[in-house]
């Protein structure tokens, strides 16, 4: 383990939101549009919604491990939340959770009239592939057809939500009796793509992810470093086997790096890449019916006639 310092400076940029203006009910956990005090506007993952503040983190690891990638992802800022936002919100569902995320929480910059990812328009395939790596890389399994956590932006797809990947930090050990956590299991976990919602668009020659590994590999750990030097100190869950929360960024850079060594046992084999392709078909209708139902919601919600 490390023992270099962690330069609070590299953290994300900060600012406050000042006014709440819409829920997304889209997803699960009910993020919000709202305007902040830097005149920019975000999409507000909630510090209390689903599985708390490690979700953010994961948001922050894998968004910036992306960016470092060249790969199109939203900016991110945290933004603090005042009580004062909660306490005038009329719908009760949405302010018991700003009542409950009061504090600092996740913006991410809106992409005004973006649309879900339905397939027809897809990356090149050499960003599709560096995608399918990241995910591979961070066990980030929610970038299915089902759910490709994909939007199109200006013609070219931008990847959002990536709160469920890096499961392992869920299990962490909770009591000063436990171990401290072992990155062995989740370096040799495998990940299955072949639901990878870019898996059919990567390159299909022989051998290219483990070409893509090689040369991305070298450079990873530095990125990995930055990545978790990005996320807020106030977002870090210490625990018995991690006190403290330089601890804890250094838990997840071990993880990481262990799991960077160990390729062979997470990194999709041209088979895998083959039996995605096969699934593609069905997959890309499954997509298009989620887009037209997304985008039904949205008429009847701003009360426009629907055809």
């Amino acid at each position: 383990m490390s023992t270099t310092a962690w330069d609070p400076a590299a953290q994300l940029p900060r600012g406050t939101a000042v006014r709440y203006v819409t829920p997304l009910r889209e997803g699960g956990s009910l993020p919000g549009v709202v305007e902040a005090d830097d005149l920019g506007t975000y999409v507000m993952k909630f510090r209390s919604a689903g599985q708390g503040v490690k979700v953010l983190v994961a948001e922050v690891v894998v968004g910036e491990l992306a960016r470092q990638l060249g790969l199109p992802v939203p900016a991110m800022v945290a933004l603090e939340l005042p009580e004062s936002l909660a306490r005038y919100e009329p719908d009760e569902e949405v302010q018991d959770l700003l009542r409950a995320s009061v504090g600092l929480n996740l913006g991410t910059d809106f992409l005004p009239g973006a649309m879900g990812y339905d397939g027809s328009t897809p990356p090149d395939p050499a960003t599709a592939a560096r995608v399918l790596w990241l995910d591979s890389f961070t066990a980030n399994i929610d970038r299915t057809w089902s759910n490709p956590n994909l939007v199109v932006w200006h013609g070219e797809p931008w990847l959002i939500d990536h709160g469920a990947a890096l499961y392992f930090h869920h299990a962490w050990p909770g009591t000063a009796a436990q171990a401290a956590p072992d990155p062995a299991r989740f370096a040799r976990q495998p990940f299955d793509a072949t639901s990878h919602v870019l898996a059919a668009v990567a390159p299909d020659a022989p051998g290219t992810l483990a070409s893509l590994h090689t040369e991305l590999a070298p450079t990873i750990g530095d990125a990995v470093r930055a990545a978790v030097a990005a996320v807020p100190t106030e977002w870090l869950e210490t625990t018995g086997g991690l006190p403290t929360t330089d601890a804890v960024r250094e838990a997840y850079v071990d993880f990481l790096t262990a799991r960077l060594a160990q390729a062979e046992h997470w990194l999709p084999t041209d088979d895998v890449l083959a039996a995605a392709r096969a699934n593609a078909v069905h997959g890309r209708a499954e997509a298009r019916r989620t887009v037209e139902q997304h985008a039904a919601r949205r008429i009847v919600r701003h009360g426009e006639e629907t055809v």
